[in-house]
């Protein structure tokens, strides 16, 4: 490990905006509330991925209705096959999700972004990785991605057991489901985190992912630096994003 800080060690990289007109190739139920989607098209040429946590602008503009723009996690990009797939949680009644329930191959769908990525380097002693169902793309997409020598601490929060699944990783992940966000909260105050130097993701609902931004900093120790925590919703809003920080 060299003697950077956390923060002068990740990288923020920025890509044209672009806005891409896909087709629906595959559509897969993962589990009973997530539907994996996934789109190819000659538009993807050039298109970058190269965070977890990026994000991309799904957008619907049906006839007479008000536009939507909702960001999804790119969870999976094959360049040579030009095909991108994106899970959506489909136990919303958001016009996206609706769309995604009844999605087949051959539809058109239209996507902008990402903007940029924030690339957090694979090789500190240990990464937390916490977030509710709709950060598990990312964390799932994360833990595939960390090589054998990595150490993982994950709790997620999914309210119906049943999507619960199987993530693959070669890293040494201790992984945490829970139903309730006080019950993910309770599970990361009780972590026992090793020494070192780790890195903590944490994305979700915005007054659960502020509340466990203290318990980061209070309880755990860990440095403001060596966090990255999103609010990827708010409760009574929409299209809601915003990263935590003082």
């Amino acid at each position: 490990m060299n003697n950077e800080t956390p923060a002068s060690r990740v990288k923020r990289v920025r890509y044209e905006l672009k806005r891409r007109n896909l087709e629906v190739a595959r559509v897969e139920t993962l589990s009973p509330h997530f539907k994996s989607i996934t789109f190819s098209g000659e538009a993807l040429a050039d298109f970058v991925s190269g965070s977890f946590d990026d994000h991309i602008k799904f957008m619907l503009d049906a006839d007479g209705t008000d536009p939507v723009r909702r960001d999804y996690t790119p969870r999976k990009f094959d360049a040579a096959a030009r095909e991108l797939t994106i899970e959506f949680a489909i136990h919303s009644e958001g016009r996206t999700a609706q769309w995604a329930a009844q999605a087949a191959p051959g539809q058109q769908a239209t996507i902008g972004g990402p903007r940029g990525s924030f690339i957090i380097p694979t090789d500190f002693d240990w990464h937390l990785l916490v977030g509710d169902e709709t950060a598990l793309p990312a964390i799932h997409r994360r833990l595939e991605e960390l090589p054998p020598q990595a150490r993982a601490f994950v709790v997620i929060q999914v309210a119906d057991a049943a999507d619960r699944r199987e993530l693959g990783s070669a890293a040494n992940a201790q992984v945490q489901w829970v139903s309730t966000a006080d019950a993910m909260l309770d599970a990361v105050r009780a972590l026992d985190l090793p020494g070192g130097e780790g890195y903590a993701w944490c994305a979700g609902e915005a007054s659960a992912m502020a509340t466990l931004r203290g318990v980061l900093l209070a309880d755990k120790g860990i440095d403001r630096q060596a966090m990255r925590v999103a609010a990827y919703w708010k409760r009574g809003a929409a299209a809601h994003h915003e990263n935590l920080a003082d």
